[in-house]
């Protein structure tokens, strides 16, 4: 990152959008990642010589993505409407989700996660449940699959939770807001604990990359907390061309990792190039390894934040009496 005087810090130089060099200096681009380790760890008087730019590239963001699922502590945080057909794209660089919530009336409700089918691909059949092709072959497929049509008509059958209600536990079908329930034959015993939650519920479909929600979820807020590798990009706004290797991907424009870490993407480089070349010492990996995993160890204490002042907070409650 290079040096910024105050006024394209705060004003980015006049240009819109304002904000977009605020707290930029705690991290460094993959492409200053790549060039320092260019121009610093390889060359014929170093371990690491004779090595393409695309292989250091490629290691440099493997390293960031494994740091991504790993060590960062930044969790984002996506709010969508959630429209009558009860489906959240997952956003681009998702990996894993953290927390799904109902946002309404200014405060977050944690959804719970249905393992049940809540939506399902279908084919198209004859009277003799025989699948129907094109002319090319294709399977024909309608639009909806039963269970999607039901699930978004609100009529799937689904299990009423309410402690005050006799109605607990049941059955039922919630319709435009309301519940109808068959007659009861018998009785139910135990709750199944997985769906224990008055709120909506939702199934993630990684395939199709969506989230499903229970008709419940019609026109409501969502929040989505999830775990990014890290490969997030931007639009490429660099000059030269595109030809010149030391001119960054556009894909690979934004893409950034903390200080705190640098050391240690140029370890983990190091490490995995001596560690797939023919002819190196055994001895040498193994110091190359070693240092990544001191480095990676060092970076993790140091973005913990152990602050006192938060120990202290916490310390305060341990002779608190428990009535």
């Amino acid at each position: 990152m290079a040096y910024l005087s105050g006024y394209q810090y705060y004003e980015n130089s006049g240009n819109v959008p304002q904000d977009a060099n605020w707290g930029s200096y705690q991290y460094v681009s993959l492409t200053d990642v790549v060039n320092n380790f260019m121009l610093i760890y390889q060359g014929n008087h170093e371990i690491v010589n004779n090595i393409n730019r695309y292989q250091v590239l490629f290691h440099a963001k493997r390293a960031i993505q494994e740091l991504n699922y790993d060590a960062f502590k930044e969790i984002k945080a996506l709010e969508l409407d959630v429209c009558d057909d009860l489906r959240f794209i997952l956003p681009p660089d998702f990996v894993n989700w953290v927390r799904i919530s109902l946002f309404k009336n200014g405060m977050l409700y944690p959804l719970t996660e249905n393992i049940q089918a809540n939506s399902a691909g279908s084919y198209l059949q004859d009277n003799n449940c025989n699948i129907l092709f094109d002319q090319s072959g294709n399977i024909l497929q309608p639009e909806h699959s039963l269970l999607d049509t039901k699930r978004l008509a609100g009529t799937a059958k689904t299990m009423y939770l309410n402690e005050n209600s006799i109605y607990n536990g049941c059955d039922g079908y919630c319709i435009d807001g309301e519940w109808y329930f068959d007659f009861q034959i018998g009785a139910r015993y135990g709750l199944n604990t997985e769906t224990a939650n008055s709120s909506p519920t939702f199934r993630i479909d990684k395939a199709n990359g969506v989230i499903n929600f229970s008709s419940g979820m019609a026109g409501e807020h969502c929040v989505l907390e999830y775990i990014s590798d890290g490969m997030n990009r931007q639009p490429f706004t660099g000059t030269g061309s595109k030809a010149d290797p030391y001119v960054p991907n556009p894909s690979d424009v934004g893409v950034r990792v903390h200080k705190f870490f640098e050391e240690f993407i140029y370890a983990y480089i190091k490490y995995s190039i001596l560690n797939s070349r023919f002819g190196i010492q055994e001895y040498v990996v193994r110091r190359a390894q070693k240092d990544k995993s001191a480095l990676l160890r060092n970076a993790k204490i140091r973005i913990s934040n152990l602050h006192p002042a938060r120990l202290l907070m916490n310390l305060r409650g341990q002779n608190k009496l428990i009535k």
